[in-house]
């Protein structure tokens, strides 16, 4: 009997840009934004990026477009979010049948908290000026910072796997 042998290592392959943005815009004005700047068309995604963390499910927003001619896919993705949890008040006293509402930030990658989106570039990445592109995007008013993220270092890849 013959043994097959998988090699799964070409599937380890880095094949997407991710670009950090620190900036206090709303997500749909910054859509709006990077389309202008970048010829684009990003659009609000019906379904949002889910992640379960220890304190509740999280779901962060997503602007996609895909580029047919280049083959190039674009994502515009929110990294930071609140998950609302009910905790009942343990303590016996005149307040004790209210319940609390707490809110605790939850990040789709925890180890870039200070980022506040990601924007993510898939397929034909060669083909994409990242230098031009950063250039472009600090030109918008409200973005304070923008750098490309070494995916190597990142922890949580799984949860740009959508």
């Amino acid at each position: 009997m013959a043994i097959h042998k998988l090699d799964l290592g070409d599937f380890d392959e880095i094949d997407y840009l991710l670009v950090a943005i620190h900036t206090t815009l709303e997500d749909y004005r910054l859509a709006y934004l990077i389309n202008q700047k970048l010829d684009i068309n990003l659009s609000k995604n019906k379904d949002d990026i889910q992640v379960n963390s220890k304190e509740g499910e999280a779901k962060f927003s997503r602007f996609h477009h895909y580029n047919s001619d280049k083959t190039i896919s674009w994502n515009l993705i929110q990294n930071r979010n609140e998950v609302f949890q009910e905790k009942k008040d343990s303590i016996q006293n005149l307040f004790s049948d209210t319940t609390l509402e707490v809110s605790t930030k939850v990040y789709l990658l925890p180890e870039f908290k200070k980022a506040d989106y990601f924007l993510k570039i898939e397929n034909n990445i060669e083909m994409i000026d990242l230098s031009i592109m950063k250039k472009l995007l600090n030109t918008i008013d409200s973005i304070s910072t923008v750098y490309t993220v070494d995916i190597n270092k990142i922890k949580s890849k799984n949860n740009l796997i959508f």
